[in-house]
């Protein structure tokens, strides 16, 4: 018996997903059509026109297919998910959507290693999910590390890249701080950097951790906070 259902989502993705888990079948045994697209809104999507889609299965012979199938694997046999996977793929998830909803198309890769999911997106156009100096990046990691962490019984940390942001920045940052410090060093006196986010400033913090006679500091509030290269002990630095 075939049945047709229409859905409505954030996003086109969202509305396919949301029809095919109601009737229980497969998107390749679906009829999918798509109504509305969605429009276009502000960052994270807010203000965006759902999309909407009309799906048609026949789910009397999905349901025969399972019932084969059940049949075949035997009714004994079950697997437990992995936690840190599915922490994995809801990240990588979230993130596709919120690229999806500020109008980025790129390819997403992931993987894992001890505590940290590292997700990079590789596309073109992707300053809108930068913003000035990586902080639109550092909210969009923060906020799919809550999403990753509900799937996870261990606490999992988000390393995200888009555009290659953060490899770049990184080792300009290490440049500014290791000349900040050859400054230090030849007149004595401390150089105050320009404002930093937090993991910015963690950066040069660690950059210097090992440079022999200076120290670092933090000063100032958010968003202006800036880190302080002083003269000092090698190895001190103070956020």
């Amino acid at each position: 018996m075939e049945k047709t259902i229409t859905k409505s989502g954030k996003t086109v993705e969202e509305a396919i997903a949301l029809a095919i888990e109601e009737l229980g079948v497969s998107e390749q045994d679906a009829v999918i059509e798509v109504i509305e697209e969605g429009g276009s809104g502000g960052f994270l999507g807010i203000g965006k026109k759902e999309a909407v889609v009309k799906v048609t299965a026949d789910v009397d012979a999905v349901s025969q297919q399972e019932d084969e199938d059940s049949e075949y694997y035997g009714d004994d046999e079950s697997f437990e998910g992995d936690a840190v996977s599915q922490a994995e793929e809801e990240a990588v998830a979230f993130v596709a959507e919120i690229l999806s909803g500020i109008g980025i198309h790129g390819k997403l890769d992931s993987y894992r290693e001890d505590d940290t999911i590292y997700i990079s997106v590789t596309g073109s156009d992707c300053g809108t999910a930068i913003g000035r100096h990586g902080e639109t990046l550092d909210s969009i990691s923060y906020l799919t590390s809550l999403v990753a962490n509900k799937y996870s019984e261990e606490y999992v940390r988000i390393s995200l890249d888009i555009g290659g942001y953060k490899k770049k920045r990184e080792s300009i940052l290490v440049g500014l701080a290791n000349r900040a410090a050859s400054r230090v060093l030849r007149s004595g006196e401390s150089v105050e950097m320009e404002a930093m986010s937090p993991s910015e400033r963690r950066i040069v913090h660690f950059a210097l951790q090992s440079y022999d006679g200076v120290s670092t500091h933090s000063v100032g509030e958010e968003p202006n906070r800036r880190v302080v290269v002083a003269p000092g002990k090698s190895g001190d630095a103070e956020e």
